[in-house]
């Protein structure tokens, strides 16, 4: 008789970093209000920063932060920039050019789908860090091909790969669902579907529903929608 093999559960895999709290689908900067309540934070970097929209974000919450936006040399986003009201680096795509233990934040948005080595790249931000600080933003999962994109990450491949470069994975939310993502891409990107990153996508809303008919928790309902979630969102922090 042949024994049946026991698979690694998903929810075990991840349990530790999923909210208790609430189970709303969140963007990137979610976290950001958190972070910045920790403690001082004085050095701000957006790696992966394109047109550079989040230093208006930073500023707004603290204008004394020092924001720097970081970004391969050519890119559509990059390329679409027009602001020069703030700090931009030109970075080879693995080295930050940055002193080790000197950044308070790291912040990116939809950017690490589009790095060439990203184990690399997690090894810089970990060493640019200051110890105990943090690493957070939004990363592809179950999202079509965009803009030059060569990965999608799995919730709990990117623990492995942020744990293997010096981080702790404190959190992790669902960001929109996969099958949002698949109909625009489909039906050619129309401004319509915008509002889904504003408010509840129709897909996490039905699974949101469903779970509280069930009387499920939020925990639980958070990795119902991490199962099919195009984009999550995360907090990471490098290890004092």
């Amino acid at each position: 008789m042949t024994n049946k093999i026991k698979w690694p559960n998903f929810n075990d895999l991840l349990i530790d970093a999923i909210p208790r709290d609430h189970n709303r689908q969140v963007k990137s900067p979610y976290f950001i209000d958190d972070m910045l309540a920790l403690g001082k934070v004085e050095k701000v970097v957006d790696l992966g920063c394109g047109m550079g929209n989040s230093f208006d974000l930073f500023h707004k919450k603290d204008p004394k932060i020092k924001w720097v936006g970081v970004d391969i040399e050519s890119s559509p986003e990059v390329s679409c920039r027009a602001r020069a009201d703030a700090d931009f680096i030109t970075y080879d795509g693995i080295h930050l050019p940055f002193e080790e233990n000197s950044v308070d934040l790291i912040f990116s948005d939809q950017a690490l789908e589009h790095v060439r080595s990203p184990k690399e790249l997690l090894r810089e931000i970990n060493r640019v860090l200051k110890p105990g600080k943090c690493f957070s933003g939004s990363v592809s999962y179950l999202e079509p091909y965009h803009s030059f994109s060569l990965w999608n990450y799995t919730p709990y491949g990117f623990k492995i790969l942020l744990e293997e470069a010096g981080m702790t994975l404190e959190q992790i939310r669902p960001g929109i669902d996969s099958f949002t993502l698949i109909i625009r891409q489909i039906l050619g990107r129309p401004k319509y579907f915008d509002r889904f990153w504003e408010k509840e996508s129709l897909f996490n809303a039905l699974i949101g529903m469903i779970g509280r008919l069930k009387g499920k928790a939020p925990q639980k309902v958070n990795l119902a929608k991490l199962r099919y979630c195009g984009q999550f969102v995360f907090l990471a922090r490098k290890k004092r």
